[in-house]
C-alpha cells in the first residue's frame, strides 16, 4: 500500500494523522501481533484498539455504498446515528458482526478515527468541516 503520509504504521514509526475537523492530533499503529490483530490509536494518553481488518472491511462497505456516507462519531456509550460509519462500525451486520473496537469502554469513536487513516492511505475522501463531516470510497 503506497502512502504519502508521515509513519510506516509501526509502533515506532507510527502514522501521525488529524481528526477530520483537523481539531485534533492522533497517532495509529498496527500490532499485527496481537490477537486479533488489532489497529492501536493513541489520542492524548488514552489508547483505542480496532481490528486491523477494519481498514479493508470499511474500504470494501464504502465502495458498495457507492456515495458520501456520514462519519457520526459517538462514544461507545452513546447511540450512533442510523446510517453512519459509526453505526457501521458497531452493527451486528458488519463483518465481524459488531464492533471493531477491542477495548471496552472505548470501543466508539470509530467514525472519528477510522476515516483518516483510509483518507492518509488513498483509498477514501473526507470531508474537513468543523462539524457533520462524510467519507467516500475513492
Amino acid at each position: 500500500m503506497a502512502t504519502k503520509m508521515a509513519g510506516a504504521g509501526t509502533k515506532e514509526k507510527p502514522w501521525k494523522l488529524k481528526t477530520p475537523s483537523g481539531s485534533s492530533e492522533y497517532v495509529m499503529y498496527k500490532a499485527e501481533d496481537a490477537d486479533p490483530p488489532a489497529l492501536v490509536c493513541v489520542v492524548g494518553k488514552t489508547e483505542l484498539r480496532y481490528q486491523l481488518r477494519a481498514i479493508d472491511d470499511l474500504e470494501a462497505m464504502l465502495k458498495k455504498h457507492g456515495d458520501w456516507m456520514p462519519l457520526g462519531s459517538a462514544d461507545e456509550q452513546k447511540p450512533a446515528a442510523e446510517g453512519t460509519v459509526e453505526a457501521w462500525g458497531r452493527s451486528p451486520k458488519n463483518p465481524v458482526k459488531g464492533w471493531y473496537g477491542l477495548k471496552k469502554g472505548l470501543r466508539g469513536r470509530f467514525g472519528m478515527y477510522m476515516p483518516p487513516l483510509l483518507e492518509a492511505l488513498g483509498v477514501a475522501e473526507v470531508t474537513h468541516e468543523a462539524k457533520n463531516n462524510r467519507m467516500r470510497a475513492k
